[in-house]
C-alpha cells in the first residue's frame, strides 16, 4: 500500500504539491488525475524517492522508498519509457537491470515475451518507437515481480492492441493483489481501466473516491425526451406538465427536451396523462471526461484561446460570400455532421459519377471528367443538337437558335465535330 501524509514539494517560490495526503490500496487499479502541472509527475517522484519532500511523507509498506530493502524486487515503475541507454540492446538493458537487483536472466526472456518484444530483444534501443519505448519500460517495471507498480501515461504512443493488452494487464495484476497506480489524461481509458480514482489540481487534492461515485457527484443525470416535429404544441404541453410537477426543463439545439429532477417512469405517466405521444424517452449518465471538466475546470493553468488569425486572413475574392455559420459549432458535445447522402450512400463528390453498390461507377453513369477539366454547370439547360449530315455532302447549316435560349458550352464539342468531318 502506498500512503502519503501532508506531502508538500516547493521549487523555490513555486509550490508544486501542497499537504497532499491519500491512500493507494491494493487488490484495485487506482487512477491519478489531474490537469497539466497538477503535480501528479512530482507526486510520483516523491514516492520513488527521486524528489525529497519539502514537508510530509510517503511510504510503500510503511517504509520510505529509499529503506525498502531491495526496493526493485518491491516496487516496479514506468515513469520515462525514454529512460534507456540508446546503444543499448533491450535485452541487455533489462539484464543490467537484473544484474543490479539479483534477479535471475531468465526473467529478462519472460519479461520480453510477456510485453511481445522477444523478437526485437536484440536490437539497440536508440531505434525504437514510442510504442516499442513504452513496452521496454513495463517490461523493466515487472522484471522483480514486485506488489506495487506505478505508471505514468503507460499507453503513451500504444497502438489499440497495445492500449487492450495494458489495460488487461493492469486489471491482471491488481486480481492478484498488487498495488496498481496509474497516471493518465486519457479518460476514455481510465473508465475502462481504473477501480478508484485520485484527482488533484494545482498540488491539492480535489477528490478521492471510487469512479461510479466520482461520475455520480459531479454530474447531473437527466432524461431526454422527444415529441414529435410535426407537432411543436406538444413539446410546449408537455414541457408545462413536467415543470408543474417539480422537473427542470431545458430546451436541446436539436429540438428535443433535457428534463432533470424526474425519474424516467414519472416523465412517462405525465407525458400520457397530458395525452403526447412520445418519440424518444432515454436517460443519460455523463461519462468520466465530462464529470472530470467539471470538477477541474478551476485548476487548469494552461487554457487555449481562439485563433484570430489576425493580419492573416486572404480577402474573398470579389463576388464570393463568407462562409455560413454552422448551426451548434463551438458549443459542448458538437461534432461535425457525416457527409451527405443520397440513397442510404454517401454522395460522390462534385464532378464524379454516382459509385454502385461496390464502388464501381453505376451503369449508364457517365465517364468522370478529366483532372483539371472545367465542370458541368447543373442548371444549364441544353441546346438542340444539328441533325447528323452523311459525310460525303457539305454539311447543312444548323438552324437557328431562338434568342431567348443561348446555347450552352455542353454544345461546343458538338459543332467542332462537325467542322472536323466536312474538313475530311
Amino acid at each position: 500500500m502506498i500512503e502519503a501524509v501532508g506531502l508538500t514539494k516547493r521549487y523555490g517560490a513555486k509550490t508544486a504539491v501542497y499537504n497532499l495526503s491519500f491512500q493507494v490500496r491494493p487488490g484495485a487499479v487506482t487512477g491519478f488525475l489531474g490537469p497539466n502541472g497538477s503535480g501528479k509527475s512530482t507526486t510520483m517522484r516523491m514516492i520513488l524517492g527521486l524528489d525529497n519532500p519539502t514537508s510530509g511523507q510517503v511510504t510503500i509498506g510503511g517504509y520510505p522508498y529509499r529503506k525498502l530493502p531491495n526496493a526493485a524486487r518491491q516496487v516496479g515503475a514506468l515513469l520515462d519509457a525514454k529512460a534507456v541507454h540508446g546503444g543499448r540492446s533491450a535485452r541487455s538493458h533489462l539484464l543490467s537491470l537484473a544484474q543490479l537487483s539479483g534477479i535471475p536472466a531468465r526473467r529478462v526472456d519472460e519479461v520480453l515475451g510477456v510485453v511481445g518484444l522477444q523478437d526485437v530483444a536484440k536490437k539497440r534501443s536508440k531505434g525504437f518507437s514510442l510504442g516499442m519505448g513504452q513496452r521496454l519500460g513495463i517490461a523493466a517495471a515487472l522484471l522483480g515481480d514486485p506488489q506495487v507498480l506505478l505508471f505514468d501515461e503507460p499507453v503513451n504512443g500504444l497502438d489499440p492492441e497495445g492500449i487492450l493488452w495494458v489495460r488487461n494487464l493492469m486489471k491482471a495484476l491488481a486480481a492478484e493483489g498488487r498495488t496498481v497506480f496509474v497516471s493518465s489524461h486519457l479518460m476514455s481509458e481510465m473508465a475502462l481501466t481504473a477501480d478508484h480514482l485520485i484527482v488533484i489540481g494545482r498540488g491539492q487534492l480535489l477528490s478521492d473516491m471510487s469512479v461510479k461515485d466520482f461520475i455520480s457527484a459531479n454530474s447531473a443525470d437527466f432524461a431526454r425526451v422527444r415529441t414529435p416535429d410535426t407537432e411543436p404544441q406538444l413539446r410546449e404541453k408537455l414541457t408545462s406538465a413536467l415543470t408543474e410537477a417539480g422537473g427542470q426543463v431545458l430546451p436541446e439545439q436539436d429540438g428535443a427536451l433535457r428534463v432533470m429532477g424526474l425519474p424516467l417512469p414519472r416523465i412517462s405517466d405525465l407525458a400520457h396523462d397530458v395525452d403526447v405521444r412520445l418519440w424518444e424517452l432515454s436517460p443519460h449518465q455523463a461519462s468520466l471526461e465530462e464529470a472530470y471538466m467539471r470538477m477541474t475546470q478551476g485548476a487548469v493553468d494552461y487554457r487555449s484561446t481562439i485563433d484570430q488569425k489576425a493580419g492573416l486572413q486572404q480577402p474573398l475574392p470579389p463576388g464570393a460570400q463568407p462562409p455560413m455559420p454552422v448551426p451548434g459549432q463551438g458549443q459542448p458535445g458538437w461534432y461535425a455532421p457525416p457527409a451527405p447522402q443520397q440513397g442510404g450512400q454517401f454522395a460522390p463528390p462534385q464532378g464524379q459519377p454516382p459509385a454502385g453498390p461496390y464502388g464501381a461507377p453505376a451503369p449508364g453513369a457517365a465517364p468522370a471528367p478529366a483532372p483539371g477539366a472545367p465542370q458541368p454547370n447543373p442548371y444549364a439547360q441544353a441546346a438542340p443538337q444539328a441533325p447528323a449530315q452523311p459525310v460525303a455532302t457539305p454539311a447543312a447549316p444548323a438552324p437557328a437558335q431562338p434568342a431567348a435560349a443561348p446555347a450552352a458550352p455542353a454544345a461546343a464539342p458538338a459543332a467542332d465535330l462537325t467542322k472536323s468531318e466536312d474538313a475530311r
